[in-house]
């Protein structure tokens, strides 16, 4: 620690001057035992006549300094409708049927999504309730794990997306990741309303 120079104030001795010239000093109850007389009080300074009739001005209210707190919005771009987990453990065990079964695999999305909209209209036409999506894992590379992973499975990320669209979206009542026995990851059952 460094010593400080006793000729040399203090950069904020200014702002001491100011504070210590607004304190009244305690009395100290011995001061008048020993003889000491207390010093006589300042007198009270006069107001300007001005500022006596004048109301105290109000600062105006400030806004907060941050807005309210907000719950962060869900993170998934589209409403979350799964397919009854009932109906889902029947569909995977084999006790519903699966009326009709499209695949995806080898088309680009817009290939994809074009096959998608005409099969589900198709099928809703007919009545059919239950149908198989499959839409595959995406293909692995190994060359650059962030483009694999970023890239993985696009036509699977987009099924929901394309579910949601307002074209299909009265007709689907749900969708959910298929079980092991008919694709798992790689397949989607979707069922659809009654027309």
């Amino acid at each position: 620690m460094s010593k400080r120079d006793p000729k040399r104030l203090p950069h904020d001795f200014h702002l001491w001057t100011a504070v210590a010239s607004t304190i009244d000093p305690l009395r100290r109850k011995g001061l008048l035992k020993l003889g000491h007389t207390p010093l006589p009080m300042p007198p009270p300074q006069a107001a300007p006549a001005s500022t006596l009739n004048a109301p105290p001005k109000r600062k105006p209210a400030r806004a907060p300094f941050l807005p309210p707190y907000q719950a962060p919005l869900p993170s998934s771009p589209m409403p979350e409708k799964a397919v009854d987990p009932l109906i889902r453990k029947k569909l995977g065990r084999g006790r519903i049927e699966i009326d009709g079964t499209i695949d995806l695999h080898g088309m680009t999305q817009g290939e994809a999504r074009a096959a998608l909209h005409r099969y589900l209209h198709a099928r809703w036409s007919r009545g059919d309730r239950t149908l198989l999506v499959i839409t595959g894992k995406g293909a692995r590379s190994n060359d650059d794990y962030m483009a694999a992973m970023s890239e993985r499975g696009i036509l699977r990320t987009m099924l929901p997306i394309w579910l949601s669209e307002p074209s299909l979206a009265p007709m689907v009542s749900g969708w959910s990741v298929a079980a092991r026995g008919h694709g798992g990851e790689g397949a989607w059952y979707v069922r659809l309303r009654r027309s």
